[in-house]
């Protein structure tokens, strides 16, 4: 039997998912990070991207949009900026296409068409 590691998956407002999977991919700043149990310990920042957990309950997939990472042999802690589900990925571009038409300074637009690059980006690699 293979050794599971424990995952957290944490935004501002509650603990979203608790379980123990084979591995979970997170987006760290400087890659892809595929951690297993007994990885070397780390904390690193996160940039938007795929948490994907395999060997739990059910695989799943997260998108998260920044945060931080804490790794030990035994355990992934992320805490996140702010996550959404995957499934979710298509209503969040559809609201963030309608507020960047409702956009009227320049810094405003400036920001949501970013934030519109950013989830574009992250539904083609989906």
């Amino acid at each position: 039997m293979t050794d599971k590691i424990s995952f957290d998956l944490v935004s501002p407002e509650q603990l979203l998912l608790s379980e123990d999977a084979d591995m979970v991919t997170i987006p760290g700043t400087e890659g892809e990070m595929g951690v297993m149990a007994g990885h070397e310990a780390v904390i690193t920042t996160l940039r938007p991207g795929f948490i994907t957990v395999t060997g739990g309950k059910d695989n799943q997939r997260f998108i998260v949009f920044g945060g931080f990472a804490e790794v030990t042999q035994t355990k992934v802690t992320v805490l996140a900026d702010e996550t959404i589900p995957v499934s979710g990925l298509d209503a969040r571009i559809a609201a963030v296409t309608e507020s960047l038409a409702k956009a009227t300074a320049g810094a405003e637009k400036v920001a949501v068409q970013a934030q519109l690059d950013t989830l574009t980006r992250l539904r083609q690699q989906a």
